[in-house]
């Protein structure tokens, strides 16, 4: 098979590795359901594109148990579904009716929302576990496993995730070299496509304002912003669309409120000073911020969470440090995805990062400095920084390298 053959004679080794994990994933889930009890949701875009012919392949691989996968690409029994709706874009009503004929999909074509047609689809089919295409960092993804079972409320079923731990390089790195067809939509600059209403090009792909042309989407540099051209409209504006920028209005007239935690017994024992707090503390009023309240907390997950809690509503940003690091003492992050109650999930792109620093010192998922909480996590790059910082909604985690320095990281906040 093509796909096959593709990715086991790339030097790619990391996409090799997330294929053999992808089509593992698949053909456990066909050795426990039967192909009538399984489904596969499409809709269009660049990760469901992907999965698509990895369930090609993780079908085949299945079907002929060699290492190899062989057969007919019309040969493709596993029912598609695909929510149709009238804020969808063309291109991608279009794709998708186009790859179904070229694969010989058998597709439902349902015009409900998700769970409706859901509901409505399960009475009919016998169909006991649906393949989506949910990576890490999607805001659907968080608490996910690559088997989970659907959440209370919803029809009963087992969402598989076989790309759970893709990053955005990964679906790139696979379509590209795989050359897979994909929407068109992506060569204009979009990167992650939702409806009409809410999603425009991606700013940073952007080639000049004046002839409003885009770079195609596989060129973005930074994974972490794939959702950058998603917007919000703002009833203020007549409905305009903007650009989500995901952090602080820092156009409101109100002055702009911080408060400051650092995790450590060592400076509550007396045994070191805290340096940082009192420059950081100069260092936001330096820029009109006020700071309301500077902590100190014990080496502890539960008194690190207890205190983000308590501060992360209170203020406009809270900043926090010290217990980082790749030890068991390492609580800080721990505690931040308990105050927001999520858990700590192995982050693609920053391990990524930290391999290029500390080369094979960093190992893979077993490096604890590449869990992050889940599906809050922003870094945010700045030419004088080591290393990027680490955002989870309104608490930013700083290290030494961060604050040290000539302080020019403090205007990537």
């Amino acid at each position: 098979m093509e796909i096959d053959e593709a990715i086991r004679g790339c030097e790619d080794r990391r996409l090799q590795t997330k294929y053999n994990n992808a089509t593992y994933v698949i053909q456990r889930a066909l050795s426990l359901y039967s192909i009538e009890e399984v489904a596969f949701s499409f809709n269009g875009g660049k990760d469901s594109t992907v999965l698509l012919h990895l369930l090609r392949a993780g079908y085949f691989l299945h079907k002929t148990g060699q290492n190899s996968a062989n057969g007919d690409v019309k040969d493709f029994p596993i029912r598609t579904i695909y929510f149709e709706s009238p804020c969808a874009f063309p291109e991608i009503n279009s794709f998708t009716y186009d790859i179904a004929a070229t694969y010989g999909l058998q597709i439902d074509t349902i015009r409900l929302d998700f769970k409706s047609g859901l509901e409505t689809l399960l009475k009919d089919k016998p169909i006991r576990a649906i393949f989506l295409g949910v990576r890490i960092g999607d805001p659907t993804a968080v608490g996910q496993e690559q088997f989970s079972p659907s959440s209370p409320g919803w029809p009963p079923f087992m969402r598989v995730n076989p790309i759970l731990d893709w990053s955005y390089r990964d679906i790139w790195a696979f379509l590209l070299t795989c050359e897979m067809k994909y929407c068109s939509l992506y060569d204009q600059g979009y990167t992650s496509i939702g409806s009409i209403y809410d999603t425009v090009p991606n700013s940073l792909l952007s080639i000049s304002n004046k002839t409003n042309k885009f770079k195609p989407a596989y060129l973005l540099a930074d994974g972490r912003l794939e959702r950058a051209g998603r917007v919000k409209r703002k009833s203020s504006s007549g409905g305009q669309l903007t650009a989500d920028s995901n952090g602080l209005d820092l156009h409101k007239n109100s002055t702009l409120t911080a408060s400051i935690i650092a995790v450590g017994d060592e400076i509550l024992f007396g045994i070191v000073e805290d340096q940082l707090g009192p420059y950081l503390c100069r260092k936001l009023h330096s820029v009109g911020w006020s700071v309301l309240q500077h902590s100190v907390v014990h080496n502890n997950i539960d008194s690190v969470a207890e205190e983000v809690e308590r501060q992360k509503s209170r203020t406009d940003m809270v900043f926090i440090y010290g217990g980082v690091g790749p030890l068991h003492s390492d609580v800080t992050l721990a505690g931040i995805a308990k105050a927001f109650d999520v858990r700590l999930a192995p982050d693609e792109e920053f391990e990524e990062y930290l391999r290029k620093i500390i080369g094979d010192q960093c190992i893979g998922d077993r490096n604890e400095m590449a869990q992050l909480p889940e599906g809050i996590t922003e870094l945010l790059h700045h030419d004088s920084l080591t290393v990027p910082l680490m955002k989870c909604q309104n608490v930013i985690i700083l290290s030494a390298t961060d604050i040290f320095g000539d302080g020019k990281a403090m205007g990537t906040v």
